[in-house]
């Protein structure tokens, strides 16, 4: 049963939970709790109490109002938010279809009076291995909120507030949540499972006034409408939230995409675009992804980032406190990635599969960079420019050779181009793509080594967070193939003009703008009257904005997750500190909460990549963190429940 409305304060006999948060992950912690409750003994009356500003199941990131030219970066084949028997969760496995069997039921089954047409159309078109809008997306979690609710047990009841939550108080054994609206809600258990949340911190390089300057957050929340058609705006960041800027102020203004005769893809312009200048830290932007020729479940299956090495640097973790990334980690995932590579590049030339297979034993065997390696590739006419090179994939262009703008611009459109191509070859067949698509792969691999201290301290904080992390999102978690033939055509075009690697931004006191330069592509600097953080906000409660979250942290109700180091120092992280089972809230004092949880974006620290999705058919952590913290709920509601018990009986 679903219901809107106040809270109030609640019977005894009745057991509430509230859930902050109710985007991809609340959605998820409500469906596990539904789902555990199902198999429950006493059956007590539950209400769950579901708290968010934006539509409930989808959050205000996945509103599914928002612009329908913004894409996802993952099939819809490889989305959802159920269990499968692929999780190692104790609850019940309640199978439900991924995205894009969800839009095939919603085409096939004529239950589609709710929807209008343009949402039918993208269901229609839809295939396992096309990329969803963002707003289909929404869509989708806003019917797996409906679903979840209709097939709820018959003693819970959810009520929704799309409202914000802004303090937790306690009062006695009871979780008192106040609302912005003026609400309040007793309970019995709290779950903070929001997303990304406001920060109260400028970037580097922001204006002291005058010049619009858009801090990072979600493009789709910004509201690009006072940038005139001409002005000059700068976009600093390469990564995904570029790609969603460019859509917004290109096809967003009437501007579109034309495909010619050979292929090639050209913009005709509305003349309603403002002139764009993109730069970054490397100049270049994220890889595009292989188009997608994996099954559902289908991934890379770990050589030597296994279980049994896994399990070994975690013992060795908890006995001696010194394992890093660099050193124990990044050589395992390396060697990975250059299997899948060399596997493919065979593969694709006809060796025979015995062939293949010593080889990759052999190249097993053989230290990275030695002679051995070396006699390895020649004896199987692997030549130098066929070979894997960390170097070249991360930075693709000779900083020395580039001799101005004009000719940086010329080598970035090849370069885009080449990544089209090699992007159509996919992520099995193709060998860059494949061993990149490697890297996605290894996430639950690597979470399971790092997640809750398993490295240093300080190798998380220089190794992890401030290396692998966007060096990896960089290679692994690209925009579609087709945004990068967007982005050629854009700068073809003359919309958008590349600043290069190493990029500066210097306000201009004076007239209230910036300049842009680059650090490796020498010329005048350009004027900007507009820049754009292309970026999402990292997340970090010690300078979080969110009232909720603040005052915890203030009051030391919460704090800041803390790695150790082997010297007795610690590292703090920016995440929310929970228990590494059920992940129970820490304060400042490092006790645990027994009726308050966290989990997701706010936890990154303790735990590693929370923003990705979840995919089916993987054994997702997500799934199975979200889980264990639906039983701990639902373990203390029947210890309750028993305790009533004892004291009638007396």
């Amino acid at each position: 049963m679903i219901k809107t409305g106040s809270g109030g304060l609640s019977l005894n006999s009745q057991f509430t939970v509230g859930i902050v948060g109710m985007g991809p992950r609340g959605l998820i912690m409500l469906e596990r709790l539904c789902a555990n409750a199902a198999t429950d003994l006493d059956r007590d009356p539950t209400t769950v109490h579901a708290i968010d500003t934006g539509p409930a199941g989808a959050g205000r990131v996945w509103s599914p109002d928002q612009s329908m030219h913004l894409l996802m970066n993952t099939v819809a084949a490889q989305i959802t938010i159920f269990t499968d028997v692929s999780v190692s969760c104790v609850g019940p496995v309640v199978p439900g279809p991924n995205l894009y069997e969800w839009a095939t039921l919603l085409t096939t089954m004529g239950a589609v009076a709710e929807y209008p047409d343009d949402v039918l159309k993208q269901a229609r078109d839809l295939g396992p291995n096309s990329y969803p809008t963002r707003a289909l997306y929404g869509h989708y979690l806003r019917w797996a909120f409906q679903r979840i609710i209709e097939t709820a047990p018959p003693h819970i009841t959810v009520r929704v507030h799309r409202d914000l939550a802004v303090e937790l108080d306690e009062r006695g054994e009871k979780q008192i949540v106040h609302l912005a609206g003026g609400d309040h809600l007793v309970l019995d258990a709290v779950v903070l499972a929001q997303g990304h949340l406001p920060t109260a911190l400028s970037p580097a390089g922001a204006p002291r006034s005058g010049a619009r300057h858009i801090v990072p957050g979600n493009p789709a929340d910004v509201d690009l409408d006072a940038i005139a058609p001409g002005e000059s705006v700068g976009l600093r960041g390469l990564g995904l939230a570029f790609f969603d800027y460019l859509t917004l102020l290109t096809q967003g203004r009437g501007g579109v995409f034309e495909e010619r005769a050979d292929g090639r893809i050209e913009y005709r312009a509305s003349g309603r675009e403002p002139r764009l200048f993109a730069g970054s830290r490397r100049g270049v932007p994220y890889h595009a992804r292989g188009d997608n020729q994996k099954g559902m479940g289908e991934r890379h299956q770990p050589v030597l980032l296994t279980t049994r090495t896994i399990r070994t640097l975690r013992e060795r973790a908890a006995s001696r406190g010194d394992v890093c990334f660099r050193k124990d980690v990044w050589p395992l995932i390396a060697r990975e990635v250059e299997l899948v590579y060399y596997r493919a590049l065979l593969r694709r030339r006809g060796v025979a599969t015995e062939t293949i297979a010593a080889f990759l034993q052999s190249y097993l065997l053989s230290p990275a960079g030695s002679l051995l390696e070396e006699r390895l590739l020649r004896r199987h006419s692997v030549a130098e420019r066929d070979r894997w090179n960390w170097q070249t994939i991360e930075t693709p262009y000779d900083e020395h050779a580039v001799r101005g703008p004009a000719e940086f611009t010329r080598w970035l459109v090849t370069h885009l181009e080449r990544d089209a191509v090699l992007a159509r070859g996919g992520n099995v067949d193709e060998p860059v793509k494949a061993a990149l698509d490697a890297l996605r792969d290894l996430r639950n691999e690597i979470r399971q080594v790092v997640d809750h201290g398993g490295i240093t301290g300080h190798s998380y904080r220089d190794e992890l967070a401030g290396w692998y992390s966007p060096f990896n999102a960089g290679l692994s978690i690209g925009p579609p193939r087709g945004r990068i033939t967007e982005m050629a055509a854009l700068i073809r075009a003359g919309v958008l003009e590349p600043v290069g690697p190493g990029m500066r931004v210097t306000p201009v006191a004076d007239s209230g703008g910036f300049l842009l330069s680059s650090s490796v592509v020498p010329g005048p600097p350009i004027a900007v009257t507009t820049l754009i953080e292309a970026r999402i906000q990292d997340s970090d409660i010690r300078v979080t904005a969110d009232p909720l979250l603040r005052r915890l942290i203030d009051t030391g109700q919460a704090a800041p997750y803390r790695i150790p180091n082997p010297d007795g120092s610690h590292y703090e992280t920016g995440g929310l500190a929970v228990t590494e089972r059920s992940s129970h809230l820490l304060d400042a004092r490092r006790r645990a909460h027994p009726q308050r949880f966290a989990l997701g974006v706010t936890t990154e620290g303790v735990h590693w990549a929370t923003a990705a999705g979840v995919r089916p058919g993987v054994d997702s952590v997500t799934l199975s963190a979200a889980d264990a913290v639906a039983r701990a709920m639902l373990d203390r509601r029947a210890n309750r429940s028993a305790k009533r018990v004892e004291t009638n009986a007396s």
